[in-house]
């Protein structure tokens, strides 16, 4: 215990907001401009979503690192929800990001990634996929040979990932001709604030994690805020400026036409080929570091509910390597659903899945701070600003998000709820299992 204590107090402020805007920037503010502005029909309101999602990002993450706080567990969203609601509302949970949200996410990436290589080399369009499965399954590999070999390339992706924002920022603000504001689309769609904000919460999406580190904080109850609001700020600036540069550059329509190509795109412009082509490498190396960061630990939630007998063919899943000591069945499984995933959808599809699926967690999350006010307030933990204004925010936002999904997009929505119910009576079968099990133990 007295180790463990010791550990949780190595991170200070700039570490802490630097994992912020590390585990926050990713595939999104290169691959999501797009669908914004064709979803708004107009760059202004384009720019007021990105705004909207970083608002609803601030609040969220504010509010889960008081619950983070009061629940100093292993397992993230996971332990929160099973914590404050109970082993049936916890199994739900990670049920929903075994079989939807990791791999959705993992599959995304994999085909983003694709694409941008794809374009690269010349390749055709058809070759997105099998690129993105040959990426995930070397990355797989890798990260089942030892977790030293995906913290290297961890460790390098995330400086490769800020050098393009830099770059396109800077030089696309100064350089650019093209009007900014209420610039339209070119598309004849209907305005969707909801599903435009869907997508920025993809490019925010990455939150959650910023409050699991506060037990490991020299000052939690000062330093975390600061972080959180720090980051989160950092990467609303980063994301508005990189958009604005490239409205600078491109006109909206023609990067609603180019789609994940645009950010590209727009850096052989500012730069020429040669220039646009190491940018685009450098967004490659991006997108790369994050669906590393994803493979290494999304496996961790069914291995860890599969250990405690809450997953179907709990051996296997709970398996680990004796030799490297990775979670070798639980990669597997979460590798095999991104692929048939990737087969079956695009990636703009798997992404608003993947962020429908857990939201419903995230407001469950997000109204857990009330529930743990109730029970009593330690004033020596960080305690979330502007209660209860901030949390209602958080909560408001993610059922913004969950209603519009329902009603914009009903097929993504239904499936998500569907292998939600499914799991119920997964649940009850295993828990009975458990019941079966323990009592025979105790006979014996």
């Amino acid at each position: 215990m007295r180790k463990e204590a010791q550990l949780q107090k190595n991170i200070g402020f700039f570490v802490a907001t630097s994992l912020v805007v590390g585990t926050v920037i990713g595939s999104g503010i290169f691959m999501k401009p797009g669908i914004v502005i064709s979803d708004t029909g107009n760059s202004t309101y384009a720019l007021w979503a990105w705004i909207i999602g970083g608002i609803i990002t601030l609040a969220s993450g504010l509010t889960i690192a008081e619950v983070s706080v009061k629940i100093p567990k292993t397992g993230g969203l996971y332990a929160y929800i099973e914590e404050v609601y109970g082993k049936f509302w916890g199994f739900l949970c990670g049920w929903v990001q075994t079989l939807i949200y990791g791999p959705a996410i993992m599959g995304a990436l994999g085909l983003y990634f694709g694409s941008l290589v794809a374009a690269l080399f010349g390749f055709s369009p058809e070759s997105n996929t099998i690129i993105g499965i040959i990426t995930i399954l070397f990355l797989g590999f890798m990260n089942l040979l030892g977790t030293r070999y995906g913290g290297f390339i961890q460790n390098i992706s995330t400086v490769g990932k800020l050098i393009p924002i830099i770059l396109i920022a800077a030089f696309g603000i100064f350089q650019g001709d093209v009007q900014i504001l209420n610039m339209d689309s070119g598309v004849t769609q209907s305005f969707n604030m909801g599903a435009a904000v869907l997508a920025t919460l993809w490019a925010y999406d990455g939150f959650m994690n910023v409050g699991y580190m506060a037990g490991e904080m020299k000052n939690p109850s000062k330093t975390l805020p600061r972080a959180i609001i720090s980051g989160i700020v950092i990467v609303i600036v980063a994301y508005l400026t990189v958009n604005i540069a490239m409205l600078h550059v491109l006109p909206a329509s023609k990067i609603v036409e180019l789609g994940p190509n645009a950010a590209s795109t727009a850096a052989s412009i500012l730069f020429g080929k040669m220039g646009g082509n190491l940018l685009t490498i450098g967004i490659l190396v991006s997108i790369f570091g994050c669906l590393n960061g994803k493979v290494l630990t999304f496996p961790r939630i069914p291995y860890a509910m599969a250990a405690d007998g809450y997953l179907p063919a709990a051996k296997s899943m709970s398996y680990i390597h004796p030799k490297t000591k990775t979670p070798v069945g639980a990669t597997i499984w979460q590798l095999v659903i991104a692929i048939l995933m990737m087969i079956l959808a695009n990636p703009d599809r798997l992404s608003d899945i993947a962020i429908f699926s857990v939201f419903t967690f995230y407001s469950f999350s997000f109204a857990a701070v009330f529930k743990l006010r109730k029970q009593g307030l330690n004033h020596n933990l960080y305690k979330v600003p502007l209660y209860p204004i901030t949390p209602i925010v958080a909560i408001i936002g993610g059922l913004y998000i969950l209603g519009n999904t329902l009603i914009t997009k009903p097929l993504d929505a239904f499936l998500s709820i569907a292998v939600t119910l499914i799991g119920i009576p997964v649940y009850l079968k295993l828990n009975a299992n458990k019941h079966k099990q323990d009592l025979s133990k105790q006979a014996s």
